[in-house]
């Protein structure tokens, strides 16, 4: 087990759909298993907590962004692995993400969850893509609102190649203080 100050942020960006959640989950799992501090900043919930009254315009987003990384970084600095599936579908957002993590010098990887628009229709886990071709829903990220793929991931995924516990894997393996921990 690591020590007081050595915690990470592993932020997975990607579309709705694309797993970011289910990897989270299975990768907590694992690291709260090898006896790891271990936080799920999952971007539904903490919007609904954290940044209750926030829309889904380009500010709003940003906003609620930064306040994820902004905790994201509190609880990394203080020996947690936090890991954020948040879609975060603004590079610059992302940018100062990072940025505020290097500030503080608290590790911060990302990890692009590159799965497909096509994949994360088909799977529609929470209806968003079925409400957005029906005009019920608009807005929606890689819809028809942006989503800005990461320049320089340190890690790209894509679920529909790759399974589950390869992904966790995969993301350990950015984590080199961890591996032996496994």
């Amino acid at each position: 087990m690591r020590g007081v100050g050595a915690g990470t942020t592993i932020w997975l960006t990607g579309l709705s759909g694309a797993g970011k959640s289910t990897i989270a989950e299975a990768l907590a799992a694992e690291l709260a298993e090898a006896g790891e501090r271990v936080q799920i900043l999952d971007g539904d919930e903490v919007r609904t907590n954290l940044s209750a009254g926030l829309g889904f315009s380009r500010e709003d987003r940003t906003t609620h962004v930064t306040r994820v990384g902004f905790v994201a970084e509190l609880l990394a600095r203080h020996g947690v692995t936090v890991i954020v599936p948040v879609i975060a579908p603004y590079a610059d957002a992302r940018d100062r993400v990072r940025a505020h993590h290097e500030a503080h010098g608290t590790p911060y990887r990302e990890v692009y969850v590159a799965t497909s628009l096509e994949e994360c229709r088909r799977r529609d886990v929470k209806g968003l893509y079925a409400k957005s071709a029906s005009g019920e829903l608009t807005g929606l990220t890689g819809v028809d609102d942006p989503y800005e793929p990461p320049a320089a991931p340190d890690l790209t995924i894509d679920t529909a190649q790759v399974a589950v516990p390869a992904a966790v894997a995969r993301i350990r393996g950015l984590l080199p203080d961890l591996q032996e921990s496994a």
